[in-house]
């Protein structure tokens, strides 16, 4: 067994354990087909508990969305990052980078693998819903075939406030929703308006 697979069980068990997070599949139940989801942003630990709470052979094949700016430095947290959680590391700048950014989405989706996305493109306080940025739209425009999974994050802006380094003791949960495609001939605006009332519709039930 690989290092990096003794880590990604360790970091797996200990995300649950910290955030003490229930995931739920009310609608139906995971998938192993390649899938893009998609969540509300307000901690650092939103990535983790969502990879940490898909089932071991979807969470194999799942790899979150990064930027590269960010995660993509020499130390601890690249090797976390590229080779634990085998996230994707794309340039948020503007022009060829956006462009490239978004060849690497579509070629990791037709190699199989699903993707974790927050469109909102940063962070809110874990209750409103800002508006989603195009980045979502562009990806299923280019695959419209593509299952668009909605995920609520909850408390977890509680767990880890912005700033703070030490979890609080709280439960979070994640509730994994119902897939979304872009409809034919469906403009940017009303699929972008579409997905956020799917991401609010979660966080009301």
């Amino acid at each position: 067994m690989s290092l990096e697979t003794l880590a990604a069980g360790a970091l797996t068990a200990l995300t649950r354990l910290v955030t003490g997070v229930r995931a739920r599949w009310p609608d139906e139940a995971p998938s192993t087909s390649p899938r893009v989801y998609f969540a509300n942003h307000s901690s650092h630990l939103d990535t983790l508990v969502i990879w940490a709470s898909l089932p071991a052979t979807l969470r194999a094949r799942t790899r979150p969305v990064a930027a590269s700016d960010y995660w993509d430095r020499p130390g601890l947290r690249r090797w976390l990052a590229l080779r634990v959680l085998r996230a994707l590391p794309v340039d948020r700048s503007d022009g060829c980078g956006k462009r490239e950014a978004l060849r690497r989405l579509i070629e990791a989706l037709d190699q199989g693998d699903s993707l974790i996305l927050f469109p909102e493109g940063t962070r809110g306080d874990g209750a409103a819903i800002g508006e989603l940025r195009s980045g979502l739209y562009h990806v299923a425009r280019e695959r419209p075939e593509a299952a668009l999974v909605p995920v609520f994050l909850e408390n977890l802006s509680r767990i880890l406030p912005k700033g703070e380094f030490l979890p609080v003791p709280l439960i979070g949960r994640v509730t994994f929703g119902a897939p979304i495609r872009l409809g034919t001939d469906e403009t940017r605006q009303a699929f972008l308006q579409r997905a956020r009332a799917a991401l609010i519709d979660l966080r009301n039930r």
